[in-house]
């Protein structure tokens, strides 16, 4: 339970990252569009577009379970531990700008426009905006998912992707349902980095206990 009340906390907080935040304004611009200046449909349209892009990092949680469990009890190997501590202190000192990864900003014209639109059309257009979105979340998303890899089980795996992307949509839902909340947002700019900069030590924070728990097995 309180794993997923991190990753649930973890999603909304990545929203507010320098390379997700500048685009929510495209997204709730998208759902305005479509909903016609009807709160309950932009509600219902908000919803189902973060559905959406929920579904996307459900799938990469099945397949890391799946990859997971490819190799047997893995968690009781400490290398396993080793690895996954390594994971987390690189992509720490990633999103601390020691190093650059590539991590795109993502375009206007890779965003939804206003033309078409309904419920499956938010849907799918959701679920596509979830893999434009990943290689902006890919630190924090390839941590995840290498815990999901050692859990090996698959339902857990599928709740923790869930929860972090609904995480990420959850202020999306809020501006698009109530679009006039959008001009009261600050705009991007050091406060975004410093949000970023929080991700980094925990995520370092991360590699440190999973070290610990290497060594257990070497005592």
């Amino acid at each position: 339970m309180l794993a997923c009340l991190a990753v649930l906390l973890g999603g909304m907080l990545v929203s507010f990252t320098p390379c997700v935040y500048p685009v929510i304004p495209i997204t709730v611009a998208y759902v305005g569009a479509q909903s016609g200046g009807s709160k309950l449909r932009a509600f219902i349209l908000s919803v189902v577009y973060v559905l959406g892009m929920s579904f996307t990092y459900t799938v990469l949680g099945i397949v890391a379970a799946l990859t997971g469990s490819l190799f047997g009890r893995i968690q009781t190997n400490p290398w396993t531990y080793f690895i996954v501590a390594n994971v987390c202190v690189l992509l720490g000192l990633s999103m601390l700008d020691l190093f650059t990864l590539p991590l795109p900003r993502v375009p206007a014209r890779a965003q939804p426009r206003t033309a078409g639109g309904g419920i499956a059309a938010s849907f799918f257009v959701g679920a596509a905006s979830g893999l434009v979105l990943g290689p902006c979340t890919a630190p924090v998303l390839a941590v995840l998912l290498t815990y999901v890899a050692t859990s090996q089980s698959v339902i857990y795996g599928m709740i923790l992707l869930f929860l972090f992307a609904f995480g990420m949509g959850t202020l999306l839902i809020i501006l698009g349902t109530f679009s006039g909340l959008l001009a009261s947002l600050p705009a991007a700019g050091a406060w975004t980095l410093r949000i970023k900069r929080m991700f980094g030590w925990i995520l370092i924070g991360m590699g440190e206990y999973f070290l610990i728990r290497a060594g257990t097995f070497t005592v």
